[in-house]
C-alpha cells in the first residue's frame, strides 16, 4: 500500500476519541511501535485534542509513519478558503509539524463548490506545507470534479461489511489507483457467518470483518478507532487472515 512514495501497512488507526492525556500520548507511541503507519485525525476531533496528542507523541519521532488530518466540517461555510486556511494553520501547530503528509477536505460544503475548497487546500500543497490531498464522504462525480483541481491521493468514506453504500466508489478507487480509507470499518452488526469463519481461522469476528475489507479491494486501508493497545494489536493481525473465495462470498 503506497501513498506517494510512502509504503504503508494496510491497517491504520482512527483517533476521533483521542483526548490529550499522558496515557493517550503513550498509546500513540505504542501504536507506532506495534506497526501502525497511518494515523488518522481531524481538526474537529475532540476539540483539537486528538491532533495535539499526536503532535506531542510524534514530535520527536523519526519512525516512518503518516499522519492524515482533515478540515472543513460542521455546516455551511466550513469549506470556504479563509476557514480552511485557519484550520490548516491550527493543525500545523497542533501536530507540531511544518508539513502535513495527507490532508482531506472533511466534507463537501453545501454552499462552497468543491473546486473552491480544494483550490484553497492546494495553496498549502503548492507552498510545501501539505504533501497529499484527499476527500471524504464523496461520490464518484465529486471525486472526478476534485481531480480536475488537484491529484487525489485518498478517499475516505464510511464503509464496512454491512455499510455498502459506496461499493461503486471502492471499485472506482481500485481502478484509478486511489487509496480508499473506510472509516467506521467495524460498525454495525456482525454477519452470522463471520463467527463461524472466525473460528476456522482461530480469529475474532472483528478480525474477519477487517480481513473481508482487505480482500474486497487492494486499495483498501481501514482505520478502526480504538484507545486500547490490545484491541489495536488484534486489529493488525487481521492482515494475516487469508479468506478463501467461498468465505469471502459467504460474507458478501
Amino acid at each position: 500500500m503506497r501513498i506517494g512514495d510512502v509504503d504503508l501497512a494496510r491497517i491504520g488507526l482512527g483517533t476521533n476519541r483521542l483526548t490529550n492525556t499522558p496515557h493517550n500520548a503513550a498509546f500513540i507511541k505504542a501504536a507506532i511501535a506495534a506497526g501502525v503507519q497511518m494515523i488518522d485525525t481531524a481538526h474537529s476531533y475532540t476539540d483539537g485534542q486528538s491532533e495535539e496528542t499526536i503532535g506531542e507523541a510524534l514530535s520527536a519521532s523519526t519512525v516512518n509513519s503518516m499522519v492524515a488530518t482533515k478540515g472543513g466540517i460542521g455546516g455551511p461555510g466550513q469549506g470556504k478558503r479563509e476557514v480552511l486556511h485557519a484550520q490548516i494553520e491550527q493543525s500545523l501547530v497542533s501536530l507540531r509539524t511544518d508539513r502535513i503528509e495527507l490532508y482531506y477536505l472533511h466534507r463537501v460544503d453545501p454552499v462552497t463548490p468543491i473546486e473552491e475548497s480544494l483550490a484553497a487546500i492546494k495553496e498549502y500543497q503548492d507552498s510545501g506545507k501539505i504533501t497529499h490531498i484527499g476527500v471524504s464522504e464523496v461520490t464518484i462525480e465529486q471525486i472526478e470534479r476534485a481531480r480536475k483541481v488537484v491529484p487525489i491521493a485518498a478517499v475516505q468514506n464510511e464503509y464496512s461489511i454491512v455499510q455498502r453504500k459506496y461499493d461503486a466508489v471502492v471499485d472506482y478507487c481500485s481502478h484509478e489507483g486511489i487509496v480508499f480509507v473506510p472509516f467506521f470499518p467495524l460498525r454495525g452488526e456482525t454477519p452470522a457467518r463471520a463467527a463461524e469463519i472466525a473460528r476456522q481461522h482461530h480469529a475474532t469476528p472483528p478480525q474477519v470483518k477487517l480481513a473481508w475489507l482487505l480482500r474486497r479491494s487492494p486499495a483498501m486501508l481501514p482505520i478502526p478507532g480504538t484507545l486500547s493497545l490490545d484491541h489495536l494489536k488484534e486489529n493488525l493481525v487481521a492482515t494475516e487472515i487469508q479468506l478463501s473465495d467461498a468465505e469471502f462470498n459467504a460474507l458478501n
